[in-house]
């Protein structure tokens, strides 16, 4: 080994940490995999702490109770969650028929125009009995499947929200607790990093909450002029959409074009897809710099390499967990290289 040039061995150890870092991260993917009914709930958890801290230290600055301000941060959660399910439902069951015929209709219209080259809705009506009856086991035990998968999420819903009420309530002995984990010399290090990786995780909450609801409010009023079915519903997308950066914004704009294309004629779909861009361009190039710029400072193509990631591991959870997670892997590194860029400069002078 040290036969070898200066820069062969430096390149040599740089290769053995990479192999290193990444063979541990591989091994708590899979133990996050394995385990992961505990630790998508605690993630889950982390992430509505840091949205809905600020809620919580208003209310304990206006000298409520640390266990009921939780508690009243909670329900808060739980009523604007439920009235969101219950507006989305709402609108698809109302227009949800009307959705569907325009859908049929549009359909209709391509297989009229292409004909022959097309294939009718009437042979696909006319095959649906066979192939329900050649795939109703497979569809059964789908549906056994499904019904497993649903009570599985409920569960590790209901725990992530107890999970938030003891972070919120307990917050304030976040610190010591962290410290008495550590070795006595690195607390100060291991509170700093942990503090700035938190900080990131809350902002980028709390600006993706504000350009969401910007987005959903712009689209959902334009829908509602345009007298597109299920504006709301479409407008409740886009919110959701919007904790997905980049992805969830084309499909959930992609959505509301095509329901407008199906039902009001493509005319009123080009000026859907006018107001959908629109928005984008507005989020993309005045509220993301305005609102995100302190806090969470990735270059586009980091986050969609984090959200490819994240999807192909965990899916759509994946999409949802990686900016913020990435974001805060950053935040530590910028933190780590800051703290020994400047013992390096001591050392120096």
């Amino acid at each position: 080994m040290q036969s070898l040039p200066d820069p062969v061995r430096r390149l040599a150890a740089w290769c053995a940490v990479t192999l290193l870092v990444a063979g541990v991260i591989y091994v708590g993917i899979l133990l996050c995999a394995e385990f992961r009914t505990a630790v998508v709930p605690v993630l889950l958890a982390l992430l509505g702490t840091a949205l809905l801290g600020p809620l919580h230290r208003w209310l304990i600055k206006v000298k409520v109770g640390r266990s009921l301000a939780a508690g009243l941060t909670c329900v808060a959660v739980v009523g604007v969650v439920g009235g969101a399910v219950y507006i989305v439902v709402a609108a698809l069951i109302e227009t949800g028929d009307q959705i569907v015929a325009s859908l049929k209709d549009a359909a209709q219209g391509v297989a009229d125009h292409f004909g022959a080259a097309g294939t009718s809705l009437d042979d696909l009506a006319s095959n649906a009995g066979e192939l329900l009856g050649k795939f109703g086991g497979t569809a059964a035990s789908g549906v056994i499947s499904g019904v497993s998968v649903v009570g599985e999420v409920l569960a590790m819903a209901v725990l992530a929200l107890f999970l938030v009420f003891f972070f919120l309530r307990d917050s304030h002995r976040a610190v010591g607790t962290l410290r008495a984990m550590v070795p006595a010399g690195s607390g100060d290090l291991v509170e700093a990093v942990a503090r700035r990786a938190f900080g990131a995780v809350e902002g980028f909450m709390r600006g993706t909450t504000i350009i969401a609801l910007i987005d959903a409010v712009c689209i959902g009023v334009g829908l509602l002029v345009l007298d597109v079915p299920g504006a709301v519903g479409l407008a409740a997308l886009v919110f959701v959409g919007a904790y997905i950066p980049y992805l969830g914004a084309f499909v959930s704009g992609a959505v509301a074009v095509l329901v407008a294309l199906a039902d009001r004629g493509f005319v009123i779909a080009l000026w859907a897809l006018g107001i959908v861009l629109a928005v984008q361009v507005l989020e993309g190039h005045v509220l993301q710099p305005a609102i995100q710029s302190r806090t969470v400072q990735m270059h586009p193509a980091v986050v969609l390499v984090a959200i490819t990631a994240g999807a192909s591991t965990a899916g759509v959870l994946g999409m949802l967990l990686a900016v913020p997670l990435t974001a805060a892997a950053f935040a530590v590194v910028h933190e780590l290289r800051g703290r020994y860029a400047e013992d390096a400069s001591a050392v120096d002078s």
